[in-house]
């Protein structure tokens, strides 16, 4: 009998969240699975994969509770009942749906064994799992802190895709943007859509920035002329500056990175000089105004949109990742000029890439202070210290945001 319709995006989706649990991948390299199959399945197959993630304790949970034998975690079984609950919960697909499309996956294997948990989860009736838990280290971690506020939060935010946030060259062109809302100055929030098919993209007047994102570049004093963004991919931060009105020059290592930023420049009309170098051994001919280092780290606080980051940011990769901030900020701070401004940035709800990583620049650079940042969107308070820190629960109402933390320094001598 040929396999049922759909069977395809599911088969690809199990593939997906193999890679991603058992060697580590993102989801974008994860994605490679899904790759031969119609645009819709590949939608399909990354947003079952998508709710999985963000629910995954709380599937095992219920996998658990219907199996005489725990399942090893990474079982195929385990694997495949991770996705059809995933599909009920999130996704709201039909029971038919679900049975139909998961037992081809286990055919010559654990058939009975999936289908006999099916049926039973599903004629108990499964849970909405509106604030699902995160991985237990990521809430302990989380908890101590910032507190059991904010690892709640975090809970509820993950079982929601965010809505898309738009940044704009002017804020005229924001303000007549059709639709959305605005939350800061040149920035619309709307409903997450096809990015291409939207009103204005092909005009380039808007670009995809998350508004936490965004908050970095807009640290960077206005009478800077010469900015450097180091680590620039994929470039949003160097449109901000280039409409700006900043002589922007763009560094990062990746070569085909630098080729979508120029994509995205051209797309706006916007310009900068791009460098391909890696900023841990590049070095400028001649000081910056300012330079915006938003450094490579754990990317914990995409969780929102990248819930795989919760399973592949461990202790190591974070202490890693806080030790290549301490040498890119060394670096970074001796290209700024006497009076000059370095912004620090991670997309991180980590405080050894945030806060620490900061206290430790300052104990070693008496050169460098906190400039106290100003409030920049309505419910984020600076932190007294003087730098910017996102939290999950900050402007849940409107949609939220990402994680990130942001600090203004500037060389005294």
């Amino acid at each position: 009998m040929p396999a049922p319709d759909g069977v395809p995006a599911r088969l690809a989706a199990l593939k997906m969240l193999d890679a991603i649990l058992r060697r580590g991948q993102t989801m974008d390299n994860a994605a490679q699975h899904a790759r031969d199959l119609a645009p819709a399945d590949k939608a399909l197959a990354s947003a079952i994969v998508g709710e999985a993630l963000r629910r995954l304790p709380d599937l095992d949970a219920l996998i658990d509770s219907a199996t005489r034998l725990p399942l090893a975690h990474d079982a195929k079984a385990r694997m495949v009942l991770r996705l059809a609950l995933a599909q009920k919960i999130g996704l709201g697909t039909p029971d038919h749906a679900l049975v139909a499309t998961a037992l081809p996956l286990v055919d010559g294997g654990p058939r009975r064994l999936v289908h006999g948990v099916l049926g039973t989860l599903l004629r108990r009736g499964l849970p909405p799992i509106d604030a699902p838990r995160l991985p237990e280290p990521v809430e302990a971690r989380w908890r101590e802190a910032w507190g059991e506020d904010v690892v709640a939060a975090a809970r509820r935010a993950i079982a929601r895709r965010p809505l898309l946030d738009l940044s704009f060259a002017h804020d005229e062109q924001a303000q007549a943007y059709a639709g959305g809302v605005s939350l800061a100055s040149r920035h619309k929030r709307i409903a997450s859509s096809s990015v291409a098919a939207l009103d204005g993209y092909g005009e380039g007047g808007w670009w995809v920035q998350d508004l936490a994102s965004s908050l970095p570049a807009r640290l960077v004093p206005a009478g800077a002329t010469r900015v450097l963004d180091a680590c620039a991919a994929p470039g949003g931060k160097t449109m901000q500056l280039a409409a700006a009105g900043h002589e922007v020059t763009a560094l990062d290592r990746s070569e085909s990175r630098l080729a979508r930023l120029a994509a995205n420049m051209a797309r706006t009309g916007l310009s900068a000089t791009a460098v391909v170098a890696d900023a841990a051994e590049w070095a400028p001919d001649a000081p910056f105004d300012a330079v915006l280092l938003d450094a490579p780290c754990s990317a914990t606080g995409t969780f929102r949109r990248h819930p795989e980051v919760l399973y592949r940011a461990h202790p190591a990769i974070i202490e890693q990742s806080a030790e290549f901030q301490a040498r890119l900020l060394a670096r970074a701070a001796d290209w700024v000029g006497p009076g000059g401004s370095l912004v620090y940035a991670v997309c991180s709800l980590e405080p050894q890439e945030g806060e620490e990583r900061i206290d430790a620049f300052l104990a070693e650079r008496p050169d460098y202070s906190i400039e106290p940042t100003s409030p920049l969107l309505d419910g984020v308070t600076p932190h007294p210290r003087g730098w910017l820190r996102i939290l999950p629960g900050m402007l849940e109402a409107q949609g939220g945001l990402d994680g990130f933390f942001a600090a203004h320094l500037v060389r005294t001598a």
